[in-house]
C-alpha cells in the first residue's frame, strides 16, 4: 500500500516492507524475568522488539546489559530489536547512572552488536545526542531519535518541526509520542503525521498516547507512521493494546483499504 516508508536494516525491509510494523517491549526487571517476557513475545511474532533498558535492575552493570543482550539477541529467532533508555523526563523510570554512564552503556552496546537500532531522545543535550548518534553509526546500526510529552498534544506546526529536528539531527527515524488532552488532540497528531510523512525523508513513527490515542495506534500507519507498539506482556506506555487485538483490526482495515 506505501503509505508509510520501510525500516531498513542490513537484510533489506523490516517485515518485508509490511506495514505497518508491531513492536512490542521488554520491561521485565531482571534476567530471568526478561527472558521468560522474551519468550511469551516471540510466541505473538512482532516485527521488532523494543528493549526497554531502564527497567531493568541491572543497567549500572555493563557486563550484565552485554550478557543479557546477547541472550535476547540469542532467543530473539532474528527479530529486529531496539535498545532504549527512556529518560524519566520523557516518562521512563529512574536508574542509578548518570548521563556519561548511559552513554558509555549505549557505546558498549553497539559495540557489541546485540542490538539493530538504539533510540535517543531528541530532548537530550545535542553533545549527548551526537556521541549516542556517533556511536550507533560506527556500529552500522540506526538510531531513532524520539520525542515523548506525556502531558499535552502540541499544535501540528510543533510536532512536525521534530520530525524535521530528527532528520536534520542526523537520525536514521524519528518518533513522536504525545499525550492527548480531547480527542481532537488524536487528529492533531495524525494531521502532523501525515505532514511529517510528506515533509521529511525518514521513516516515522508517531502515536497519541491513552484511551483516546489507542486510535493513532490501530490506523496511524495510514497517515505515514512505520511503526505501532502493542502490548505483548506488558505495557511500556499508556494505551497499548494486545498484539493479539491489534492485529484483528489492522487486517479489517488493511483488506478495507486495499485496492479492489
Amino acid at each position: 500500500m506505501n503509505l508509510s516508508k520501510p525500516i531498513l536494516l542490513s537484510g533489506g525491509a523490516i517485515g518485508g516492507g509490511k506495514e505497518p510494523l508491531v513492536c512490542t517491549p521488554l520491561v521485565a526487571k531482571n534476567e530471568q524475568a526478561v527472558l521468560l517476557e522474551l519468550t511469551a513475545l516471540i510466541a505473538k511474532s512482532p516485527d521488532i522488539i523494543e528493549w526497554r533498558v531502564d527497567f531493568f535492575e541491572g543497567i549500572d552493570e555493563t557486563s550484565r546489559v552485554i550478557s543479557l543482550a546477547q541472550k535476547i539477541r540469542q532467543s530473539a529467532q532474528g527479530i529486529p530489536i531496539i535498545f532504549t533508555r527512556r529518560s524519566t523526563r520523557e516518562g521512563g523510570e529512574l536508574i542509578p547512572i548518570d548521563e556519561d554512564q548511559v552513554l558509555d552503556l549505549y557505546r558498549a552496546v553497539c559495540v557489541s552488536q546485540y542490538v539493530d537500532m538504539v533510540d535517543y531522545e531528541l530532548s537530550s543535550d545535542p553533545v549527548h545526542f551526537q556521541v549516542a548518534l556517533e556511536a550507533a553509526h560506527e556500529a552500522g546500526m540506526k538510531l531513532i531519535a524520539s520525542y515523548h510529552n506525556f502531558e499535552q498534544t502540541p499544535a501540528i506546526e510543533q510536532i512536525v518541526e521534530k520530525f524535521v529536528m530528527a532528520e536534520k539531527s542526523g537520525a536514521d527515524i524519528a518518533k513522536v509520542a504525545v499525550m492527548p488532552q480531547a480527542i481532537e488532540d488524536v487528529l492533531t497528531l495524525l494531521a502532523a503525521t501525515l505532514e511529517g510523512h510528506r515533509s521529511v525523508k525518514l521513516p516515522i513513527i508517531s502515536m497519541s498516547m491513552g484511551s483516546y490515542g489507542s486510535l493513532s495506534r490501530l490506523f496511524g500507519w495510514a497517515f505515514g507512521s512505520s511503526v505501532t507498539f502493542a502490548m505483548g506482556d506488558k505495557a511500556s506506555a499508556p494505551g497499548q493494546m494486545p498484539i493479539e487485538e491489534l492485529r484483528v483490526v489492522l487486517e479489517i482495515l488493511q483488506r478495507s483499504l486495499s485496492p479492489k
